[in-house]
Formats: structure tokens, sequence, C-alpha cells
């Protein structure tokens, strides 16, 4: 996902809008007002004749709920409590399993496990639909519901049903909650000479954490390139994705969004400050990278930065504002769309790879494509018009290279790279 965070704000039934003739905005903020009646005779009936006695409270926070399901799959209404857990897990650390769960056709899909998590330890794989938790079924279940029921106090056990593609017959995973601290930045060094760096989520402190890392792997000796891994990141806060992607350009715009109102028409430009010199790159994606991973990957690529390789990313191209209310509950609302530096739109297409590598060795933290992309979801924002996609191109683990397909092709190629400049300099 990728996050906003904006103060509290005050939400108006009806705006001054000089471009419509007081006549239809007159009768539109009639239309308004006539279905807020409704919606107050309903609430009134409810209150004073269902069979039994109800809770005002739930009966508010069930409209908002469906009137948010009319809308894309990543706006949701949060709870009080959910609210509390949407800020801890920013911050990198929460109670529960670790699974980046959406919503498809009406069922509850792992977008992709998280690293080093319970989920991931247990054998959870992008893909799998979560059929019921602890007995529970899960059709129809709002996201915000499952990842309720998911979260929770260390120690104790959740039981997942779920159904895999090629399994006839559902598998049961019971999985003990841990106290999820999300190690977002890990490196190593390969053959002494080609750094390695993969980003499991973009976190407060990312940003800082990548500029460590980097520090230690240039300090170890020679340094020849780098391979950033962004498989299976489900994304995070926009502003450590500009962070990332600034420490590799010196300058030129990073990512555009575009919305409604004037908060969401931002533009983020790289700065020459602490520029990384301009080694050799590749950036590994796969249909599990989503959100800020390709804001990242799409700035790289648009400027010539670093080659990506790997498979078509995830293809979630929006942005969620995170709005608190008065209560203590809050609205997860998407405002905006992005757009890569060279105006591509990401939304239900994705980032395609200069160089297309299946994963061909499932171990460790490669898991393997999954099928699920936004473009399956329901109710998915379209991709821009085409006129705005000229520009198109067509570790978490202490992994082998010889054990991940993919990154083992990324180590060549920077071998490769590194080879024909010796020639060119002998040339």
């Amino acid at each position: 996902m990728l996050y906003f965070k904006r103060i509290p704000v005050l939400l108006l039934l009806a705006t001054v809008c000089l471009a419509v003739p007081v006549g239809a905005e007159e009768s539109a903020r009639q239309e308004d007002y006539q279905s807020l009646e409704i919606f107050t005779d309903v609430l009134a009936l409810i209150r004073s004749s269902y069979v039994e006695e109800t809770d005002t409270q739930e009966l508010i926070y069930g409209a908002i709920r469906g009137m948010l399901a009319t809308l894309d799959p990543h706006s949701s209404f949060l709870s009080p409590d959910m609210y509390e857990e949407m800020q801890a897990e920013t911050h990198g650390e929460f109670g529960g399993l670790g699974i980046e769960i959406t919503i498809k056709d009406h069922a509850l899909i792992v977008v992709s496990p998280l690293e080093d998590t319970p989920a991931d330890a247990a054998g959870i794989k992008a893909g799998d639909r979560i059929v019921e938790i602890d007995g529970q079924a899960t059709r129809d279940m709002e996201i915000m519901e499952a990842v309720r029921l998911m979260r929770g106090p260390q120690g104790e056990p959740v039981t997942l049903s779920i159904q895999r593609a090629g399994e006839a017959e559902l598998l049961s995973f019971t999985i003990v909650r841990d106290n999820i601290q999300l190690q977002s930045v890990k490196s190593r060094m390969y053959d002494r000479a080609y750094g390695y760096v993969r980003i499991a989520q973009f976190q407060e402190r990312t940003g800082r954490e990548m500029q460590d890392h980097l520090d230690r792997l240039r300090a170890d000796g020679a340094f020849k390139g780098l391979i950033l891994d962004l498989r299976n990141n489900p994304g995070g806060l926009l502003d450590q994705a500009v962070a990332i992607a600034d420490l590799f350009l010196s300058e030129g715009l990073i990512v555009y969004t575009e919305g409604r109102d004037d908060e969401a028409q931002l533009k983020f430009s790289a700065t020459p400050d602490d520029t990384e010199e301009s080694y050799p790159m590749v950036v590994l994606i796969n249909s599990g990278s989503a959100s800020a991973s390709e804001i990242v990957a799409g700035a790289l690529q648009d400027h010539g930065r670093a080659v990506i390789m790997g498979e078509q990313s995830f293809g979630k191209g929006s942005v969620q504002t995170i709005i608190p209310l008065g209560d203590t509950s809050g609205l997860r609302l998407t405002t905006a769309r992005y757009y890569t530096p060279a105006g591509r739109s990401i939304q239900a297409r994705g980032i395609s790879p200069d160089i297309i590598v299946p994963q061909m060795v499932r171990t460790g933290n490669a898991k393997g494509p999954a099928e699920l992309r936004e473009q399956d979801l329901e109710n998915h924002f379209e991709a821009a018009p085409e006129g705005r996609d000229d520009a198109v191109k067509n570790g978490a683990k202490e992994i082998e290279a010889t054990d991940d397909y993919q990154l083992q092709r990324a180590l060549e190629l920077l071998k490769g790279l590194e080879i024909l400049k010796q020639y060119e300099l002998a040339g």
C-alpha cells in the first residue's frame, strides 16, 4: 500500500463551485439532502422497530463501511482499534501473522507474506486464497475485519484454511502470532564486489536504513554494482519511496500525483545531496511488488539509472490518504493516482521489466509469481488513457545466488557489465 498522512479535515456536505450554474448546484444539494433524509429515516426505524436493541455507533460504522464498499478496494473505514494498528504498522511493529492481503471477487487473497514473519515461516504464499480464519468464513468479509481477526497478542494461535492453486483440497495452517518487528532493509555482499539490498516494506526509517546499509557495503571493499531487491514488497509510505529513489538520482522528477483537490496535486523531485555514485544497478521486481515499490522501479527505469529485471509488477497506482476522524476512528481513502517521471500510469498495468526473468526456483525469499494483480481486483481504477503512456517500456534470508534464479541472473548481468567496461577501457 501507499499512504499519505493528513491532519483532521471537516467533511462538507456541499461546496461552492463557481463553474456550476446556481440552479444545477441547488438541485444537486437538494438531492444530497433527500438522500440524507432517507438515511436518517432508516436509522430511526432500525432504532425504534428492529426486533432487538441496536448500537447506534455500530449502525453508523456499518453505513460508512457500506459507502466505502462501493468505491475501489483500497478505500476502507478504520475503527478506533484498526486506526491504532494502522499507525503501529507504519512504524514497523505490530502483533499478528505478517500477511499483506487484498480482496478479489469477494474472496480474501494473499498479496504477499512479509519476510521473516510467522506467515512466511509457515509457508503462506502469494496468491493463496484465505477461506476461513479460525473457522469463520471469509466470503464477503471486509478486509479490515480480516486484518482484525489475524492480528492479536503474541503467542496466540490462528488457524487459516487456504485454497491454493494446484491443490485439490484446502490446506490448514495453524500459525502462532508474534510481535511483528519488520526489518525494512537487509543487505549482504556477493563475491566481495557486488552489493545486494533487500527492502521488505517502506516504513518511517527505510531511507535512513538504506543509506546505512550502502555505507557498510562500500566499506567492505571493492564495490562494482548493486542489486536492489523489491520482490514481494507491498509498498508503504510515499515519502520513503521518494527518499530511496532520491539516493540514486541527482536531479529530475521522481513521481507526481493527480487527484481532485489541491492537496492531491504533488510533485517530488530528486536533489543532488548525498546522491550515490553512478555504479551499475539492477532492480528485481515481481507480481508482489506493489505501490511504493513500483514508484522506485518506475523512476529508476524512466531515468535510465537501473536495469529492471524479473516479472511484471502488481499494478497499484493509487494513493491512500489516512484521515483521522473525531472519535479516534479513521478513513483510508483513495485520493490520487501517481505517475512515473515519463507520465506513465502504473494503475492496473504495473512496471514492465527491461529483462523478463521468471522465477525458476522457489526457495527462501523467492516465492515465485502470483497470479493476482491490481487489474484483477473488483472496482479497481482503470489504467490512465493511452496518451499518457507513450514512454512505457516493452536479503531477507541469507540465500545463495544459486538458490534464486532471478538473483543469479542479476549477478550475471552486473558481472557482464563489468567485463564489457574492462574491454572498453582496453580498447
